[in-house]
């Protein structure tokens, strides 16, 4: 049997909230790609605090929350290695990463 921590399940939800909304305003206020890359690996990241906790707290000695966050880190890499691709080709077509300097794509 799992012993319980004795952190409650609302620390976990609210540093969850935090981090997904931090990462909801770096996406959208920021015009940096690499920074709003970050954004939507913070809320990614997020997503996975709320799958380990409910499934502490829910379904103890159970993996379920453990493999729906592998996936999600899986997902997350993949990603991130296509995004940055597509930045780097990015970057050698414009000399910029802004978002806002970036108003054509073309092959």
């Amino acid at each position: 049997m799992i012993m319980n921590s004795g952190i409650p399940l609302e620390f976990y939800l609210v540093l969850a909230t935090v981090m997904f909304f931090t990462g909801i305003y770096g996406f959208l206020t920021r015009r940096n790609l690499i920074t709003m890359l970050m954004s939507v690996e913070l809320i990614l990241n997020s997503v996975n605090i709320n799958f380990m906790a409910f499934n502490r707290f829910l379904f103890p000695g159970k993996l379920e929350g453990h493999f729906f966050s592998l996936f999600v880190i899986a997902v997350a890499a993949a990603e991130a290695a296509v995004a940055i691709a597509i930045i780097i080709n990015i970057y050698r077509r414009f000399t910029t990463i802004n978002v806002e300097d970036v108003n054509q794509m073309k092959y």
